[in-house]
């Protein structure tokens, strides 16, 4: 709804501007707000007020005069100007009812992507196989999987990019280690501890340091066994991240990998052609890019370093390699990168970096997607007791343990294996919920005892208000899709759920374009309370008349289908009964 407002005051403006009311020229961003106070109005908009001085009229002036030009809609039963120069525009209830009869009909919900289809990459979760995955991989990985999974609902071509880091120096100990100790898959379980030692036998034996790096040429020149061995570490590290991306419920697959070695034999091309456009400068024998809008505090400018004065190669260049593949090879419209929000500086200038070099053949918008860090009680990064990584899947294996036992703790009679279900549900998506529902560029405190709570902006509350729904169709032994009949908004709590209900798809896209799952995680939060409240004052299977009754538990269907479409957005199972 508020983007049809937008759309009527649009119109409106252009119209004013033909009279000669306002000036050419102007582009203002025009805000639509819910309205605090429904008795006037439902949605409120400023335009006037920001427009009146360029105008030269008083704001309530133009405010009548943008009324006068409004077309009409039958969204909209009438608008009003409310204090100093507000519009307030009244929705239209039979017109919001046929809408939301049409969602409840509808596969999709009503929901429709706010443009064209486009074909996007996901760079996302990207941990290093040189060690197991740790809590430092969650926001990277279960961020990326929600806005993937929402572009995909409004119709976009997704591609997941998992960029995993296998390639590099610490490949030839791990190979090295590996060729001493040769051990079944089953038996390198903890890749942490193979790790420490490897790196204990680099440290302590130049011998071993010296095979190590020996191993590293002749990886990078393709020897046959090289290969080999690096290719099965690689396969017993991608493995142990599978399990954790199936317990998270992420859609990542050993397909989706597309790691720092897909793009070892283009980085050679990479600087070449960065030469021939004249863009590498050599300084104290490395090849790099000075850009002048990025400079330190001394006002001097920031080297990209592309090739080291060994002739290595650098995070840089992968990327700009990869760049190159996701605009020329995939023809991506969009390239969203969820990395950690301290690596902003980086992406700016390979974009730049790229764009400059002509990397991006077909025109695709590159995005840094960054996130704050996952702290512990202390306001640092999240550590164990002993200032150790946390593994992730040792963070997820205790939240399921602290899900059960508060499970069993309310449900002592359920069966052991449902008892198992709903804590592994719970507990998960407590997690992922407690992540998701901050805003992505904030840090924050991670603290089990919050978000296991069944009360507040948590994953338990609304997965208990979701089999709140469920439960009211149980009773009857009645689908979401066996209520017919017609909305009909008469009391003010079936309005008010009504009308949040009808901007699910305005959400989605604003989640699609900035990449901000937290707007969705806070409107599952609005429609679960707003159901709360409808459910206590508008009975159901009490209504007064059965078409009452058909009403609002077609209602009760459509927040049922939204609370668990917008979950599973999320990444997020649902439960029938907790």
């Amino acid at each position: 709804m508020k983007d049809t407002i937008r759309q009527l005051i649009q119109q409106a403006l252009t119209q004013l501007v033909t009279d000669g009311v306002l000036p050419e020229g102007l582009t203002p961003a025009i805000q639509v707000e819910n309205a605090r106070d429904k008795t006037h109005g439902d949605f409120a908009s400023n335009i006037a007020m920001m427009l009146a001085k360029p105008a030269g009229m008083k704001p309530r002036d133009l405010a009548d005069k943008l009324i006068a030009a409004l077309p009409a809609s039958a969204d909209i039963s009438k608008v009003e100007i409310a204090g100093p120069g507000f519009l307030n525009f009244f929705q239209n209830t039979d017109a919001l009812a046929n809408r939301l009869d049409a969602a409840l009909a509808d596969a999709h919900l009503g929901v429709r992507k706010a443009g064209p289809a486009e074909k996007v990459v996901i760079d996302m979760s990207a941990p290093n196989l040189a060690k197991e995955m740790h809590v430092g991989h969650l926001r990277s990985t279960i961020i990326g999987d929600s806005v993937a999974r929402v572009l995909e609902f409004l119709g976009d071509n997704v591609i997941r990019q998992n960029h995993v880091g296998d390639w590099g120096t610490q490949f030839g100990m791990l190979m090295a280690y590996l060729e001493e100790n040769p051990i079944t898959s089953d038996e390198l379980s903890d890749l942490e501890n193979f790790y420490r030692a490897a790196k204990k036998r680099f440290d302590e034996s130049e011998e071993f340091a010296t095979r190590a790096r020996g191993l590293v040429v002749k990886l990078q020149a393709g020897d046959a066994e090289c290969l080999a061995l690096w290719t099965r570490f690689k396969d017993i590290s991608l493995s142990h991240c599978q399990k954790t991306y199936e317990l998270l419920n992420v859609k990542l697959t050993m397909a989706d990998v597309m790691g720092e070695s897909a793009y070892n034999d283009d980085l050679a091309n990479v600087v070449a052609d960065l030469k021939a456009k004249g863009l590498l400068v050599e300084s104290q024998g490395a090849q790099c890019v000075f850009l002048d809008e990025f400079k330190n505090a001394e006002g001097e400018p920031l080297p990209v370093i592309v090739q080291k004065a060994d002739g290595g190669y650098l995070y840089a260049t992968t990327d700009l390699a990869a760049v190159r593949y996701r605009s020329n090879t995939l023809q991506a419209d969009r390239a969203l990168y969820f990395v950690d929000q301290r690596q902003a500086l980086h992406f700016n200038q390979v974009f730049e970096v790229a764009r400059r070099a002509g990397f991006v053949g077909h025109p695709m918008q590159m995005e840094h997607m960054g996130f704050g860090t996952m702290n512990g009680a202390d306001g640092r990064p999240f550590k164990t007791r002993d200032g150790g990584t946390v593994k992730l899947i040792d963070l997820l294996t205790e939240a399921k343990e602290r899900a059960y036992a508060l499970v069993k703790e309310k449900n002592p009679s359920l069966a052991e294996d449902e008892l198992r279900h709903i804590a592994e549900v719970v507990g998960i998506g407590a997690v992922k919920y407690a992540d998701l529902s901050k805003h992505r560029t904030s840090d924050y405190s991670f603290n089990f005892e919050l978000m296991l709570n069944f009360e507040g902006n948590t994953a338990p509350y609304l997965l208990y208000a979701y089999t709140r729904v469920a439960g009211v169709f149980r009773k009857l032994g009645k689908g979401y899709h066996e209520v017919d009949g017609q909305i009909v908004l008469q009391a003010a709590h079936e309005q008010d759920l009504a009308a949040r209900l009808a901007q699910f798809g305005e959400v989605l896209n604003n989640v699609a374009e900035k990449g901000t799952p937290h707007v969705l995680c806070s409107y599952l939060y609005d429609i679960a309370g707003l159901f709360s409240s409808f459910y206590e004052n508008c009975p159901i299977l009490s209504a007064e008349t059965a078409e009452q009754q058909q009403s609002r538990l077609r209602l009760a269907a459509l927040t049922g289908r939204t609370l668990k479409q917008g979950l599973e957005l999320l990444g997020l199972e649902t439960l029938e009964r907790m």
